[in-house]
């Protein structure tokens, strides 16, 4: 196996592309299944080294292979951006209004890249297909997509990056088990026969029963749901009503609920419609629950995790290893999951100065990061495929 110094070294030589790479993409972002530029410059750079990506149909999203026949390994990348407005004085800012790399995808695009052709240099006791997601930021996703198109046929075992600014750069922050939230998406519709605002004894009063759902649901939740299995449902919309004198037919609460438990996850459209009822029966009003199932929670193997964690101190020594903590957020790098063990790891690259949030027209990447990266990542890969 390749040393610790020797890796570092054929790093270094990619870095300077890394590096323009994740600029380029940073400066042109594009939204969810849009990433036409982005796949092409990644496409661009792979086959002016030698490598053949193969480019789906649709024009987003690509994935190339680099080894010999045997174990085959994976590493997922994401390539859209957020529907943010970035300020023009960050480093190398969008040019594109309204549009912005607010979660680091650049990053994980050009790290992947570069580890691509890192380990086209190297004799490999196998393959490594690297795969550039689109839409991850979608909902359900765009890993549901790729699945279903059979990126992950063939594979024993795959792991992706995320960036992390609460982590300094240098270091890469490993969790086993659940890492990352689910998240589904919850319409509720309350109805009644509306009337007028001096006379709510006589009808249902909606905004009311409203009310109640959005503090007696989350609230029912707690007290039924073990609290070792974490639970967060949150309203982001309430819409009812156009008069102040006039209790309306219908109001419609919409949000999000997430868990960091798989068979949670599962139970949820049933406590929503079953709690919702219950908590309007005693006014009158019938509740109508639509469930938008969306995306499962990131579960991390012990056994990637105790690869990832060996290869990582190895290459970089003991110090750039880490923990992290869990986060309710959500990352379709779950589908996967489903089919290939795996596992998700945090990439430190909080900024020298200031704090930095994802999603955020704040967030600011740490470039120091791209060089962690590309050893991390590549040695735990090369380990995986030696586990074989």
């Amino acid at each position: 196996m390749i040393s610790p110094e020797q890796l570092r070294g054929l790093v270094a030589e990619v870095l300077p592309s890394v590096t323009e790479l994740r600029r380029a993409i940073h400066r042109h972002p594009e939204l969810s299944f849009h990433e036409f530029t982005t796949t092409q410059r990644v496409a661009d750079l792979l086959s002016d080294r030698g490598l053949r990506p193969a480019v789906r149909p649709e024009g987003t999203g690509l994935v190339v292979e680099v080894g010999s026949p045997g174990r085959t390994v994976g590493f997922r990348a994401d390539l859209d951006a957020l529907p943010i407005q970035e300020p023009a004085d960050n480093p190398f800012a969008s040019q594109i209004p309204g549009v912005m790399h607010a979660c680091g995808h650049d990053a994980h695009t050009a790290i992947a890249a570069g580890i691509a052709l890192v380990l086209a240099r190297l004799d490999l006791p196998g393959r490594v297909r690297f795969i550039f997601q689109p839409g991850e930021e979608s909902f359900p996703g765009g890993a549901l997509t790729l699945v279903r198109e059979g990126v992950t046929e063939g594979l024993s075992a795959i792991v992706a990056f995320h960036v992390d600014p609460t982590l300094p750069a240098g270091q890469v922050g490993l969790r086993t088990g659940a890492v990352t939230g689910s998240a589904d998406r919850f319409l509720i519709r309350l109805e009644g026969p509306g009337g007028h605002t001096a006379r709510p004894h006589r009808t249902v009063d909606l905004v009311y029963a409203a009310g109640r759902v959005i503090t007696e649901l989350p609230a029912l939740l707690d007290r039924i749901v073990d609290p070792r299995r974490p639970l967060t449902i949150v309203f982001g919309r309430v819409q009812g009503g156009v008069a102040f004198n006039v209790i309306p037919t219908s109001v419609e609460l919409g949000g999000t609920v997430r868990t960091l438990d798989p068979e949670l996850w599962s139970e949820i459209p049933m406590l929503l419609e079953s709690l919702a009822s219950q908590i309007v029966a005693p006014i009158g009003a019938k509740a109508t629950v639509s469930h938008q199932t969306g995306i499962p929670p990131v579960v991390n193997d012990p056994g990637v995790i105790d690869v990832a964690r060996v290869a990582i101190a190895e290459a970089l020594g003991p110090q750039a290893v880490t923990s992290t903590d869990t986060s309710m957020g959500a990352e379709d790098f779950s589908r996967y999951l489903e089919h290939v063990p795996g596992a998700l790891l945090r990439l430190g690259s909080a900024p020298d100065h200031g704090m930095s949030d994802l999603h955020s027209a704040g967030f600011v990447f740490n470039e120091a990061a791209l060089d962690t990266g590309l050893v991390a990542g590549a040695a735990t890969l090369l380990r995986l495929l030696a586990a074989g």
